[in-house]
């Protein structure tokens, strides 16, 4: 079953709800935005969240309001990290809230992903083809939330955000749920073998055997299509995360423009969905 539930109510934009989680754990709001409800005009319509394509900015402010009131958090609790392509994970603290949610120049420098145990703070990250990994310990009351592009996904950034929460906050991997996001699918990603030789690196023993590991696929034209939730959803049963918990959407911001930015379709002009994970305050 999908667990990336589409919900529209009244006059609010849609929204990509994380049903199963949402649903069976109190004060736990997740999800992912659209495209659609916002105000951008152009390659950025309509909900684009990215201050950093071009878009107007009053703009780009008023939809992330906007998407605040439509999935129900505070919008001075949105927060953010600039999103490097590395794999480095921050812990957010009070002192973070609301960092990035109004200015490039304010957002958490150098992290791709953030983590923390703070209720009443919610971390954002922006997508426009990407891998969304989120990440909850019930236990603890621990949330994570990771950007995956291909590069911080064979930088192993579903690891390290593991291990922060293990290692900050006690999380053990057994315990922690994850879910893989809406993202470009292994039927719209063609890789070259560039990319493949990095992605077998992750995968010693089919490495030795010359054997692609699931999520590649090898064309006629030479080149190879590349399923990034996969090969996630492998990493991070390898980081110790039981394959019964984690969550995979099987959304493709590709295969679907009428509802979701992507950065290959629209050729790098396009705006960014918003992913969220946040704890009320109890």
């Amino acid at each position: 079953m999908e667990p990336f539930e589409k919900v529209e109510k009244d006059n609010l934009p849609a929204l990509f709800l994380l049903s199963p989680w949402t649903e069976n754990f109190a004060g736990l709001s997740a999800g992912m935005s659209t495209r659609c409800g916002g105000v951008s005009r152009g390659s950025w319509a309509e909900l684009n969240c990215g201050l950093h394509v071009d878009d107007l900015p009053e703009h780009v402010l008023q939809n992330r309001e906007i998407l605040a009131m439509a999935a129900g958090f505070p919008f001075s609790a949105w927060t953010c990290a600039e999103q490097v392509h590395g794999n480095e994970v921050a812990v957010v603290s009070e002192a973070e809230k609301g960092a990035g949610k109004d200015s490039l120049e304010t957002a958490i420098k150098g992290k791709d992903a953030l983590v923390t145990k703070e209720e009443g703070i919610v971390l954002t990250a922006l997508f426009a083809d990407c891998v969304p990994l989120y990440f909850f310990d019930p236990h603890e009351r621990v949330i994570g939330l990771a950007h995956a592009g291909w590069k911080g996904t064979v930088r192993e950034i579903a690891v390290r955000t593991i291990e922060v929460m293990n290692s900050r906050f006690g999380c053990q991997p057994r315990n922690i749920l994850a879910a893989i996001g809406p993202s470009i699918g292994g039927c719209c990603y063609e890789a070259d073998e560039r990319v493949i030789r990095e992605v077998i690196k992750l995968f010693p023993g089919q490495a030795e055997t010359g054997e692609m590991p699931a999520g590649v696929t090898q064309k006629e034209n030479g080149r190879f299509l590349l399923d990034l939730k996969e090969i996630n959803r492998q990493i991070m049963i390898k980081a110790g995360i039981l394959p019964t918990h984690i969550e995979v959407s099987k959304w493709c911001t590709g295969c679907h423009p009428e509802l979701f930015f992507s950065h290959r379709k629209q050729n790098g002009r396009t705006g960014r969905m918003v992913s969220w994970i946040g704890l009320e305050k109890r």
